[in-house]
């Protein structure tokens, strides 16, 4: 795409739509999920967009875009996820449920699974199964989730009334979203790029949907070049082998390119259209998580001209899409929020051009060299460990058990191994189960990452700068680089500012239950943001004037 041809336009229609919009407009209803005010909710969430983004690229955003939440919306410039475990799947569940993972339970991507013997995913369901897709295997779901989500309340609360939609190119950044009485989720077959589902939401794709899929939508993408503003090549989405020595999907060819996010905004604007969001009784939800940015992030990091062009490139998709929106249903009916999953380390050669005391590392080898320092405590080799998802650590029940060690003392040997092979600290599940944590910011954010779920394991204070991969860089850390997104909300609802009081993303589901006049989700421990709402209508005494004691005309 050519910024410079897109700005000028968007510009022109911007200003004419929004002079449009605002024109003639109903004066301010009540809001209420029950009689659809506002009509839709759209939660944009980006993966992996760092909250320092959108005033890195403020200058060079168009009308229309990121601008609208800049300055037309409340936006929280000083938002932070206050737990360590700074992932996907833990980031979608918080921005929903209202709460950390102490509340939602989803504690990684994935976590081994002691009775199934074998690490599985935070949405992986062996009793569903997928749809649009000729696969075996498992579905997917949200079954593991311990709190309900903002739009099961809203479901609830309206008698199921309300539909309810994510999509996303991750199942677990659609399912989570979706919560559990969502209308459909949607994310793509890692290969083909199709849209596919599990029988969890239905028995059969819907008509739409397979007819997108049916007109190969996906293969446009394919063999395009990736140009900057000044017509520099970025990328390409030409077919390549992958690590694996074969032929490369959709997923990551197509998903490290501004392409999968027009792509995604594509499908998203068919479900509103087929679906009839914002045209039923009640207000409706659609979630839309943005998956390019994490999966190019991941091997070029959060300061390179291609993270750069992805921005503003998606600032341009961003501008088109809201303008669908203000056509399909109103902007004055519809309220948007923006946010993120977590953020990113900076490239660790990038950063030691800085002298900062980043590194790459070697998560496998880390294993090997616990492993090794156990077996020789133990006199005993054996996997002690079976995987280091840096920082953290996923522990043998059966090889510890054999040498006579339980859980808690288990986790304490190999929290101490983890500190000798280069971790500042560690945190077991076991002084977590009990609330067994400092009274410091750094044991509040650890005691936030707890959950029951993924057999014994211990959560690793990593040294800043370090990730645990070899190439390109990484999240999962408690540090501000990992936790500091955006949060911004655009409506009538909200008074437009910049607001530099703190703010967590367990705050966005509280703030727009509460507006809605809804319960917030069951785990929920965010605030309502009342600084950023509009004042309420308040009726001048002239008003009264008519009307004589008593109250009768």
């Amino acid at each position: 795409m050519k910024l410079h041809y897109y700005r000028v336009a968007l510009m022109f229609r911007t200003w004419i739509f929004l002079a449009l919009l605002f024109l003639g407009s109903a004066p301010r209803a009540l809001a209420s999920a029950y009689n659809a005010h506002p009509k839709l909710i759209v939660i944009i969430v980006i993966d992996q967009f760092r909250g320092d983004y959108l005033e890195r690229y403020h200058d060079r955003f168009v009308e229309g875009g990121f601008r609208i939440f800049l300055e037309r919306g409340a936006y929280f410039s000083d938002c932070n996820y206050d737990y360590a475990n700074t992932r996907t799947a833990p980031g979608h569940a918080t921005l929903f449920t209202g709460s950390y993972t102490s509340g939602h339970g989803i504690l990684a991507n994935e976590w081994w699974d002691p009775q199934k013997k074998k690490a599985v995913t935070s949405v992986e369901d062996d009793s569903v199964k997928l749809l649009g897709v000729d696969q075996s295997g498992p579905g997917a779901s949200p079954h593991n989730l311990l709190s309900d989500t903002l739009g099961d309340e809203l479901k609830l609360a309206t008698g199921g009334e309300a539909r309810v939609f994510a999509v996303s190119l991750k199942d677990r950044a659609a399912v989570l979203p979706a919560g559990f009485s969502g209308d459909g989720a949607y994310w793509i077959d890692p290969r083909s790029g199709a849209w596919i589902t599990s029988t969890y939401y239905r028995s059969d794709l819907p008509e739409w949907v397979r007819n997108f899929n049916g007109s190969r939508r996906a293969e446009k993408f394919w063999n395009r070049e990736w140009k900057d503003a000044g017509g520099n090549v970025l990328g390409s989405t030409a077919p390549r082998n992958g690590r694996d020595g074969k032929p490369a999907g959709f997923y990551e060819v197509v998903g490290a390119t501004p392409f999968a996010n027009e792509y995604q905004f594509e499908f998203a604007k068919e479900l509103v259209l087929y679906e009839k969001l914002g045209a039923g009784p009640a207000t409706d939800l659609l979630a839309i998580s943005l998956s390019a940015n994490d999966i190019l992030g991941h091997r070029v990091g959060p300061d390179s001209p291609q993270m750069r062009s992805m921005a503003l490139e998606l600032d341009l998709q961003l501008a088109e899409f809201i303008g669908f929106l203000g056509r399909q249903v109103g902007l004055a009916n519809v309220w948007i929020a923006l946010s993120a999953d977590h953020g990113i380390a900076s490239l660790p050669d990038f950063a030691k051009t800085l002298r900062l005391p980043a590194a790459n590392l070697d998560a496998k080898a880390m294993r090997e060299q616990v492993n090794s320092l156990l077996a020789k405590k133990y006199d005993k080799k054996a996997d002690y460990i079976l995987d280091v998802d840096y920082p953290d650590a996923r522990l043998n029940e059966e090889a510890f058990t054999a040498v006579g060690r339980h859980e808690a003392d288990a986790e304490s040997d190999a929290g101490e191994a983890l500190k000798q092979v280069g971790l500042t600290g560690y945190f077991t599940k076991s002084e977590l189960a009990r609330g067994q944590v400092p009274n410091t910011e750094l044991g509040r954010r650890y005691a936030h990452s707890y959950s029951p779920e993924g057999g014994w394991y211990v959560l690793g204070v990593p040294k800043p700068f370090q990730v645990g991969i070899t190439v390109g860089t990484d999240h999962a850390t408690p540090f501000s680089y990992d936790t500091h997104v955006p949060l911004a909300l655009y409506g009538l609802a909200f008074q437009p500012g910049v607001y530099r009081t703190h703010a967590e993303p367990t705050d966005l589901a509280v703030t727009l239950a509460s507006l809605l006049g809804i319960n917030a989700p069951a785990q929920a421990t965010g605030r309502v943001l009342t600084e950023a709402l509009a004042a309420p209508h308040r009726v001048a005494a002239d008003d009264h004037a008519a009307v004589p004691v008593g109250g009768k005309q």
